[in-house]
């Protein structure tokens, strides 16, 4: 049976730099920042890295392989939950695009490969907007949002 698979785009403009851009995606001490997690790897092709809470647990949540790297203009992963690492069809591919565009950045993140319907679909869906808005945030003012907030009951 073949799976319907789907993709996810999102696109931000940040007044900030390529360097810097690339930089909150990938240490571990920015990403938290803004995140709630630290993306760990030595980020080159073929390594693995790891998502990481950002408490005393330090749980890994998220896992994958790094495919391509080109600071601090391009990154692409793969993506998995860490309870499904093993499986090869339950990992997507992310790619984080970062573009000068004028005075500032754009970042377009593209999350493709993902099973449609899945609960991985559902939650990027969701996660992204709000993890890279807080990016921004962070970037232009130095504070992240609380990116584990959830919506007010109505």
């Amino acid at each position: 049976m073949i799976r319907e698979k789907t993709s996810f785009v999102y696109v931000t403009y940040i007044q900030s730099t390529p360097q810097k851009v690339f930089e909150a995606i990938t240490k571990p001490d920015l990403a938290k920042r803004y995140w709630g997690h630290e993306n760990v790897s030595d980020w080159q092709p073929g390594s693995n890295w790891q998502h990481l809470r950002a408490n005393d647990e330090r749980t890994v949540e998220l896992v994958g392989k790094v495919i391509e790297v080109s600071p601090p203009t391009r990154l692409v992963i793969t993506w998995a939950n860490a309870s499904q690492a093993s499986d090869p069809d339950a990992h997507s591919r992310v790619t984080f695009e970062v573009e000068e565009y004028d005075s500032m950045v754009r970042l377009t993140v593209t999350h493709d490969e993902l099973e449609a319907e899945s609960g991985m679909a559902k939650g990027v869906s969701k996660g992204w907007p709000i993890v890279l808005s807080s990016m921004k945030s962070f970037l232009e003012t130095g504070q992240g949002l609380d990116v584990f907030a959830k919506p007010k009951a109505a």
